[in-house]
């Protein structure tokens, strides 16, 4: 599997972007799609994940409300929807995919879950 992050940019606070992850490959063999993100000097982050055929998603409680995810499954992509952002959202946004889909979506957030991760993608909010 191999996972193409994009749709980064320079944004001034309170603007929105939309990253998208693009799947090729083996897409067959994904279960779940998560993003990350990690600013410099800081441990990646877990951003929020969904489900590749349910559709369920799990969104750390610092991003809900301004960052959503969904997918096109005929598309073999994920989006990364990211309203109203502040200067801290600023980070490289990184996409990976697991083959095996934990139970519980709040252990979706360990980065151990994923087997393919993309180069990621620049973020940068102005302030």
């Amino acid at each position: 599997v191999q996972l193409q992050a994009s749709g980064g940019g320079l944004v001034q606070a309170g603007g929105s972007l939309r990253l998208s992850c693009a799947a090729s490959g083996r897409t067959f063999s994904i279960s779940l799609v998560g993003w990350f993100r990690q600013a410099p000097g800081q441990e990646r982050e877990f951003v929020t994940a969904i489900s590749w055929s349910g559709g369920s998603t799990y969104t750390a409680d610092s991003m809900k409300g301004r960052f959503t995810i969904n997918r096109d499954n005929a598309k073999n992509t994920v989006y990364l929807q990211m309203n109203r952002l502040k200067p801290e959202d600023t980070a490289v946004y990184f996409c990976a995919a697991a083959n095996r889909r934990p139970l519980y979506g709040s252990t979706w957030g360990s980065v151990t879950v994923y087997d393919y991760w993309g180069q990621g993608t620049l973020v940068t909010v102005s302030s």
